[in-house]
């Protein structure tokens, strides 16, 4: 199901106020809060041309209503690189009418014109809404994740 009424573009500066929202809906969506320093280093990070990080923004009309944010490295199973979605959120107000698909299908593009072998991502197991759409879109794996604070 696409929605053409979705235009989805890289971010540029004055995109800053319209992500932030977002952003921190995000973070509450997962329960976690961030020092504004990171949320600015984030942002720097999504602009800066030579890091690997890429923010797309989906737009309907003139409103900022999903982003997504992917980092593109090296991996030991393959000559070319990997694209990680990182972050994926779309406004609750909207969901169900086809953001999330269209941004995870612009990554898949993205990735393929960056010659990445996979777009690989990680989701919380009760995230179930989100966990339909991922289902059509991509093949869940047996891998489970560890992880190690520093």
């Amino acid at each position: 199901m696409e929605n053409t009424s979705i235009r989805i573009t890289p971010y540029s500066k004055a995109d800053y106020d319209a992500w932030s929202k977002l952003w921190q809906n995000y973070l509450r969506f997962y329960e976690t809060r961030l020092p504004l320093s990171t949320t600015d280093k984030t942002w720097s990070n999504l602009l800066d041309s030579d890091m690997p990080i890429c923010g797309f923004g989906a737009w309907i009309e003139d409103n900022l209503v999903g982003f997504t944010h992917v980092v593109l490295h090296p991996n030991t199973w393959n000559t070319t690189e990997c694209c990680y979605l990182e972050d994926l959120y779309v406004s609750e107000d909207i969901r169900g009418q086809g953001a999330g698909r269209t941004l995870i299908e612009h990554v898949y593009e993205f990735a393929r014109q960056k010659n990445c072998n996979r777009v690989y991502w990680t989701t919380q197991e009760g995230n179930t809404a989100a966990r339909y759409l991922y289902d059509m879109l991509a093949t869940k794996t047996d891998m489970i994740q560890y992880r190690k604070d520093l």
